[in-house]
């Protein structure tokens, strides 16, 4: 299975949903809307064999309109074809559906995402913090905070060639 394949299957059945195509890497790539998510995965995963959720993480980019997105890789094992599809959210609605019904492995990851970026997995069957105490009230991997404390005292930057 070729990647323009692939990719015109997808298109022919998900035309509105399909706002980004990316072949430049050696992982085709897909950027939709949140709202087909699980169409789309079921799709893959019962019509073009992508069995295998490899991985399922948050991502953060504060300059753009829609912050927060998801990040899916799936796995088609007997075509050695691995996939890539991302769908972001706003951060004032941070909500998207669940995918643990059509991948049981996905529990664990959509936790860890809610845990770190405070996206809300509809329809999750557990979705509580993992990692992170419960009276944690702010989300680690987003990038609302600078990286260096303005206010140390203890630091000369001429040591760090600045």
């Amino acid at each position: 299975m070729e990647n323009n394949d692939i990719i015109n299957k997808i298109k022919d059945r998900f035309t509105d949903g399909i706002i980004a195509v990316d072949t430049s890497s050696d992982l085709l790539t897909f950027v939709i809307v949140k709202d087909i998510v699980l169409d789309i995965l079921s799709f893959l995963k019962d019509e073009l064999h992508f069995n295998f959720l490899t991985d399922l993480c948050g991502i953060h980019y504060p300059d753009q309109e829609l912050q927060l997105g998801v990040v899916y890789h799936l796995h088609n094992m007997a075509e050695n074809k691995r996939i890539r599809l991302k769908a972001f959210v706003s951060v004032d609605k941070p909500e998207i559906k669940s995918c643990v019904l059509l991948f049981s492995g996905a529990n664990w990851m959509e936790r860890e995402t809610y845990d770190f970026y405070g996206i809300i997995f509809e329809n999750h069957p557990h979705l509580t913090h993992i990692l992170n105490v419960e009276y944690l009230d702010y989300f680690p991997l987003r990038k609302e905070y600078p990286l260096e404390d303005q206010t140390r005292t203890d630091k000369d930057d001429k040591f760090f060639g600045r």
